[in-house]
């Protein structure tokens, strides 16, 4: 599917099998192995390479879904896809399905956890007492990421204990060290560790604390909020 050279990924080669009439079986006591290579005998898109490779992907079988991604990612609307044609005519002369049969049928439930359209976040902008000036958003996930909300970083605030720092790590969706509740006293609690966000301005440290509203540390607040999806999120607690 990609430009010669490159290999289609297994999320395209599944997408495919779905679409296109195959099917995908679960065999009692099958066993699947993968074997390493020392070397990647082929390029592997990058860059400009990799985007036009997504793009090809949107154009040839995402269908009306394609602007989407257009509009997480405006860059790729004029980006040239190349030559398509022959991918177009393969997906007709197999008389595959619809992106769309493909979400309602197969992926039913993907736009729970991957939205076509980000939600709105619930918090974002510089939040005080600030300690390098920048820029965090608390999102719809509950988690609180590095960046405005239309460019968010891939790391959360992550803490695993009443007393441990707070560290940056990979966003995994899965609530748990990375679930955040913004309370209406403006502390940020922590449900895991039972604590709130603290820190130390002399040497910018960031770090889990007993819970004390009264405490100046301990009192974030946002440039923007946004009171509807707060209010959701806060729902049938007591914050």
């Amino acid at each position: 599917m990609g430009q010669q050279g490159h290999r289609s990924s297994p999320e395209l080669r599944v997408l495919l099998v779905w679409m296109c009439g195959g099917r995908m079986e679960d065999i009692p006591c099958s066993r699947v192995g993968h074997i390493y290579r020392k070397y990647v005998p082929y390029k592997v898109p990058t860059g400009v390479s990799l985007a036009r490779n997504l793009k090809r992907v949107a154009e040839v079988w995402m269908d009306e879904y394609a602007e989407y991604i257009y509009q997480r990612r405006p860059e790729y609307r004029h980006l040239s896809a190349g030559d398509v044609a022959a991918q177009k005519e393969l997906r007709n002369n197999l008389n595959c399905k619809s992106f769309k049969w493909f979400m309602n049928e197969v992926a039913w439930d993907l736009p729970k956890f991957y939205p076509p359209v980000e939600p709105p976040a619930a918090a974002w902008g510089e939040a005080r007492p600030s300690l390098s000036r920048q820029i965090f958003t608390f999102s719809w996930r509950e988690d609180i990421r590095p960046g405005d909300p239309q460019h968010t970083k891939k790391f959360c605030f992550d803490a695993i204990s009443h007393s441990s720092p707070v560290t940056l790590y990979d966003c995994h969706g899965m609530k748990g060290n990375q679930l955040w509740k913004y309370r209406k006293d403006k502390t940020l609690y922590h449900p895991v560790s039972s604590s709130c966000m603290d820190c130390s301005e002399s040497d910018r440290r960031i770090f889990m604390n007993s819970c004390n509203p009264s405490s100046a540390t301990q009192q974030w607040i946002f440039e923007h909020t946004n009171s509807t999806v707060l209010e959701k999120f806060n729902r049938n607690l007591d914050l």
